[in-house]
């Protein structure tokens, strides 16, 4: 009996601290998107990758630096009006495993080295106010990947980070 209790007050107090068990639920598909990017995985990479956000992302910001660019306003208006065509084009080259190896490579994720432990990685994410986590480079700092839950999985939907420090090539 003292211990179904003890396990009721674990679950409860779990429950109570939703904020804990949503982290620790989405360190498993981080940690499966950590490994896919470390073994070049491209299947199990796009399981685990919002494409269509990511894409958004980078639409946005080619938006930002046209209407900030000093060019004459045809031009400005073209390239807006290219950048969703361009930022598709984009995502297509750039969401890839080896694009984010760097990143994978920050957390522990490098052939032939243990791999971190869910509880490792639900250390390292933030809740968001908006019910999405990211995983930070330390405990409550910036962000650097951002997930969220869409159809039962945790998926990266935002790239927090500075652009240099995806491998391009």
């Amino acid at each position: 009996m003292l211990k179904r209790l003890t396990t009721l007050a674990t679950i409860v107090l779990c429950l109570a601290g939703c904020a804990s068990v949503e982290r620790v639920g989405a360190a498993g598909d981080v940690h499966a998107l950590m490994m896919a990017i470390r073994d070049g995985d491209q299947a199990g990479f796009d399981a685990h990758v919002d494409r269509v956000a990511l894409q958004l992302q980078i639409e946005g910001f080619l938006v930002e630096r046209t209407r900030s660019a000093k060019l004459d306003d045809p031009i400005k208006g073209l390239a807006v009006a290219l950048a969703g065509r361009v930022a598709k084009a984009a995502s297509d080259t750039l969401l890839r495993p080896k694009t984010f190896r760097a990143a994978a490579e920050y957390y522990g994720y490098t052939p032939g080295q243990p791999v971190p432990g869910q509880l490792a990685i639900a250390g390292s994410l933030k809740p968001l106010d908006d019910g999405r986590v990211c995983v930070t480079r330390q405990k409550n700092g910036a962000c650097l990947l951002t997930f969220a839950r869409e159809a039962g999985a945790w998926k990266l939907v935002h790239f927090d980070g500075d652009p240099s420090e995806l491998k391009l090539w």
